[in-house]
């Protein structure tokens, strides 16, 4: 995952049924783990396991390049691809578009956030 300076990121979420780890390539990212808030650099790794809330961000002028990692290997293709526009239309097919791929926020607005 790739994202420019500035980037929001998603806000506060969890996954049910799956792990999601973080490996930062280049760049800076804020990284949440549920408790606390790091900024990891080239070669830091996240990992958050099943449950386990998290957030990332890019609070730097610079961009910042991730790989992710879900186990079990979820098909999180459509979840990427079409993420943007789900959140721009909102209301009930975002919400099941969401829980269709296992990502439940937090936060009163039930989602990522928009760039």
């Amino acid at each position: 995952m790739e994202t420019g300076p500035g980037a929001p990121g998603p806000s506060t979420h969890f996954h049910r049924t799956i792990s999601e780890s973080f490996h930062v390539l280049s760049g800076e990212s804020s990284l949440f783990d549920g408790e606390n808030r790091t900024t990891g650099r080239p070669g830091d790794f996240l990992y958050v396991p099943p449950g386990g809330l998290h957030a990332f961000r890019n609070d730097s002028d610079e961009p910042v390049s991730m790989l992710m990692l879900f186990t079990p290997g979820a098909p999180r293709e459509e979840y990427f691809e079409r993420v943007e526009e789900m959140a721009r239309r909102g209301g009930e097919e975002f919400a099941e578009f969401l829980v269709r791929h296992d990502s439940f926020f937090t936060d009163p607005g039930g989602g990522p956030r928009k760039a």
